[in-house]
């Protein structure tokens, strides 16, 4: 039996939460978003017999963004199987909000981290000081922080290098890989100059985060980049990953249910259970790095145990 945890998930009750990015009126436009909008809980994560689900990691997925406790609440109400969760909160709140905000959040046995998704405000946010300060409160409550970003902004990338400079008691769990550029030439001998070259530039970003000891990395999201992908682009990402972050800081994820508008997610669990086999070459043209078993174990479930602080029964 295969036992792993997953690092990034999200449940839905539509009856109790808002999740305003859920409605069709709002962003983002996606043609097949209606295939969101069903309430999913701990029961609708469906694996093969010889794999088991020991715990799981619950990243905040707008069910109440003014208080975000509220969703802490139906969870911790609501779910049997050991869990951790990553709060949504506002880095943009006036000092005195935001720490309210977080003693409240910290009082839920479950939290240990939070989550303001950046992306394309990435610099913005992390211009202003108040965002700073409250980082800094967030490394000083001991919650780490989960950073959607893409890892291609140089800009970005560069500020908040800074920021961890001074801060080297966060942790910071990178979501998505960085959003790393896709491509849909299966075999990697493409001729794409552009693709290549926002590839070096996620590369960058992804190396110099590495250097940050405090800094992991989970791996997921692909569905995002298409809906089609293809596995290969999908072990070029996990490979160069683990070749900047070491087996240690990488976690393989699922991003469920948004998994579904590609697989099942027991598919992309075998996948990963698998992957020692599968990765080639990347898209520089080094050669990737063959997985043990032990090394699977760790980038399928024991990472996620260390870096989310999650206590599972042992492996």
């Amino acid at each position: 039996m295969k036992q792993i945890i997953d690092p990034h998930l999200h449940f839905f009750e539509l009856t109790q939460g808002h999740y305003q990015w859920l409605k069709e009126e709002e962003a983002p436009f996606w043609s097949d978003k209606a295939k969101l909008r069903h309430n999913f809980h701990e029961k609708s994560l469906l694996l093969d017999q010889y794999v088991e689900l020991t715990g799981f990691v619950h990243i905040e997925a707008g069910f109440d963004n003014a208080k975000p406790w509220r969703e802490i609440e139906w969870l911790e109400s609501s779910c049997s199987l050991p869990f951790r969760t990553v709060a949504g909160i506002d880095l943009t709140l006036k000092k005195d909000a935001f720490i309210a905000q977080v003693q409240q959040l910290k009082s839920y046995q479950s939290v240990v981290g939070c989550r303001h998704i950046l992306d394309d405000e990435a610099f913005e946010l992390l211009s202003q000081k108040s965002v700073q300060d409250n980082l800094a409160y967030l490394a000083e409550s001991q919650l780490s922080f989960d950073l959607q970003m893409s890892l291609s902004d140089k800009v970005a990338v560069s500020l908040l290098l800074e920021i961890l400079a001074n801060l080297p008691t966060l942790r910071l769990i990178i979501n998505h890989a960085g959003w790393p550029p896709f491509s849909s030439d299966a075999s990697f001998d493409t001729e794409d100059v552009l693709f290549k070259k926002k590839w070096q530039e996620w590369q960058t970003g992804l190396i110099a985060f590495s250097k940050l000891e405090q800094c992991a990395i989970k791996c997921s999201g692909w569905e995002m980049a298409a809906r089609d992908y293809q596995e290969s682009w999908q072990f070029w990402v996990i490979a160069d990953c683990i070749k900047a972050f070491g087996d240690k800081r990488v976690m393989l994820a699922s991003n469920f249910p948004l998994v579904l508008f590609s697989k099942e997610y027991s598919e992309l669990w075998q996948s990963y259970l698998n992957i020692g086999l599968k990765v080639e070459s990347t898209p520089t043209g080094e050669q990737a790095l063959t997985l043990n078993e032990e090394q699977v174990t760790a980038l399928t479930c024991a990472n996620a145990a260390y870096w989310y602080k999650l206590k599972v029964k042992p492996i």
